[in-house]
């Protein structure tokens, strides 16, 4: 049997990381520069919250969509075309910003459109990734996409903090300019991003997105893991808010809101680069389990209300997020086949995206009418709540190991164009 092609010499993979990589620094500064804005504009943190809300909405409103449009079409043109609405539409914020015309309204409408672009191209670039990465090397390459991304949660937030003290128009171009990268990277891949299609007769829209939803919902460790995620996710999206509005309110500035951003990257990437180790020595359960567990450290806020403890305690969270999501994420793309790969990841990521629109919106709210232990406190009880019920599942106690289900479900590498 012939060993695969190692990841970094993998053209096609590194081709899309890359690309990947440019947009998500991009649009990693941007979505620390949305609150600031609309701080800056409003002066309001509840009016910052919808800003930070509105982000997340497009992950519950068109994940599916995503999905069955990932599945039905040509991937590496929806990827393309979802680049070119994305530049444009922060081409034309940075341009309002510039001329002192950037409304509240203006800026969620922006924020919205962004991030639903950012949605469809998630939604075809899953595709993609299985087909440029061995069934064998899942788990592996899917620890260099968390690195990649803390990378960028460590890099990206300081910079784009600074650009917006510089000017607050700088980091929406910044990012306008990512996607060409993105682009750039998708048209020189060789590889098709979809296996052969039987043909068939044609299917409404409804009924493929409930093939999808029912083949993931038939999977017990998918349906309890991705269950558990969301609800850390509503804590995370509430805690990162969190943090920017309580900076802001001691008074730090731009660039120091980025540095704390960073401060978690820092940890997510030591947490990728631990991966391979941890996989080794630690069980799935304990490895699914960390992240809702690592929210205890929370407590430490509550006795020392200060905001550089309570980065503090999220960057120790944020070691145990690369662990957890590619766990699932290998699980994912060997469980689910090509031809609903779309619609089955759209499933997960909708589930696990459906409370974290209510983090920053109610971090937002308590924190403009309530102390901030309060907040923190309410914002980390139902994750707590989650590692109890997740440490009773039997889903996840009796998931079989990774290396069974490669053997027992290759599918093939896609061809070159």
């Amino acid at each position: 049997m012939t060993e695969p092609t190692a990841l970094r010499r993998n053209r096609d993979f590194v081709l899309l990381q890359t690309g990947q990589l440019l947009s998500t620094f991009g649009s990693s500064m941007s979505s620390l520069a949305y609150p600031l804005l609309a701080l800056a504009v409003t002066h309001s943190p509840a009016k910052a919250g919808y800003v930070a809300a509105v982000i997340f909405i497009p992950l519950v409103a068109f994940n599916l969509i995503a999905g069955v449009a990932a599945d039905r079409f040509e991937r590496r043109r929806m990827m393309i075309l979802a680049d070119v609405v994305g530049a444009a539409t922060l081409g034309t914020l940075g341009t309002l910003v510039l001329l002192d015309h950037a409304a509240l309204w203006l800026i969620l409408i922006a924020a919205f459109v962004d991030s639903t672009a950012s949605i469809f191209y998630n939604a075809a670039s899953r595709g993609a990734f299985r087909s440029v990465v061995p069934t064998a090397q899942l788990p592996t390459a899917a620890s260099a996409v968390q690195a990649r991304s803390a990378i960028v949660r460590l890099s990206a937030p300081p910079v784009g903090g600074a650009l917006f003290g510089l000017a607050r128009s700088l980091p929406f171009f910044a990012d306008a300019v990512s996607y060409a990268f993105s682009t750039g990277s998708v048209l020189l891949m060789r590889t098709r991003f979809q296996e052969e299609r039987e043909p068939r007769a044609s299917t409404s829209l409804r009924s493929e997105l409930v093939e999808g939803i029912l083949y993931f919902a038939r999977i017990p460790f998918l349906r309890a893991t991705i269950v558990m995620i969301a609800v850390s996710n509503f804590t995370v999206a509430g805690i990162q808010f969190g943090v920017i509005v309580l900076a802001k309110r001691d008074g730090l500035s731009s660039a120091a809101v980025g540095g704390f951003v960073a401060f978690v990257g820092a940890t997510t990437l030591l947490g990728s680069l631990a991966s391979p180790l941890l996989r080794r020595v630690l069980s799935l359960n304990v490895i699914m389990l960390s992240e809702l567990w690592a929210a205890l450290g929370y407590a430490a806020f509550l006795v020392w209300p200060n905001v550089y403890v309570l980065a503090g305690a999220f960057a120790v969270q944020a070691f145990c997020f690369p662990n957890t999501d590619s766990a699932v994420a290998a699980y994912s793309y060997v469980l689910i086949p090509d031809r609903l790969i779309g619609r089955g990841m759209a499933a997960s990521n909708t589930l696990r995206a459906i409370a974290a629109p209510f983090g920053p919106l109610a971090a937002g709210l308590l924190l403009a009418s309530v102390s901030p232990r309060l907040t923190i406190a309410v914002l980390v009880a139902p994750t707590l709540v989650a590692a109890v019920l997740g440490t009773l599942s039997t889903a996840i106690r009796q998931a079989p190991p990774f290396e069974e289900l490669a053997k027992a479900s290759a599918p093939p590498r896609q061809p070159a164009d």
